[in-house]
């Protein structure tokens, strides 16, 4: 799994028109599944994410953990974190899983994310056309492989 964690002060996911997902101060999660991609991956992420110190404390030094902040995850399927563009100008999404795999381990990544960082995780529609918008804070921006734990 693949994922692109932004800091925001805001964000928020518009379906069709219609307002979905919204949050304050908190996590923008781009999340990438992968064929190979298994619960292991999803119980690793949802540890190093709900414990990820990228918020400020009062020296202004990132110290703080999503929790000790009081914010919240919003969390988007993003099957082009797996692009390849080596070839051509077009990218490849072959390393993407298709939906009947996608979608059950970003469900479970959801679910055990809320149960492990006991905050809320609020979500866009997986493989809908989504609008995302948010105010990234700093900006902090960091990229995670499930498969590069080294």
């Amino acid at each position: 799994m693949r994922l692109v964690i932004q800091r925001v002060s805001r964000a928020s996911v518009t379906v069709g028109g219609v307002l979905k997902s919204e949050i304050g101060k908190g996590m923008m999660i781009l999340l990438g599944v992968e064929d190979a991609d298994s619960q292991d991956d999803v119980e690793w992420l949802c540890q190093k994410v709900s414990k990820l110190r990228i918020f400020e404390d009062e020296n202004r030094a990132m110290n703080l953990d999503i929790g000790q902040v009081g914010g919240e995850f919003l969390v988007v399927s993003q099957f082009t974190l797996h692009a390849m563009t080596k070839k051509g100008n077009r990218p490849s999404f072959i390393r993407a899983a298709r939906p009947e795999h996608a979608i059950p381990i970003y469900e479970m990544f959801l679910k055990r994310l809320a149960e492990v960082s006991a905050l809320n995780v609020l979500s866009g529609e997986f493989g809908a056309d989504m609008q995302v918008e948010l105010i990234n804070d700093g900006p902090v921006t960091i990229l995670i492989d499930s498969k590069n734990r080294e």
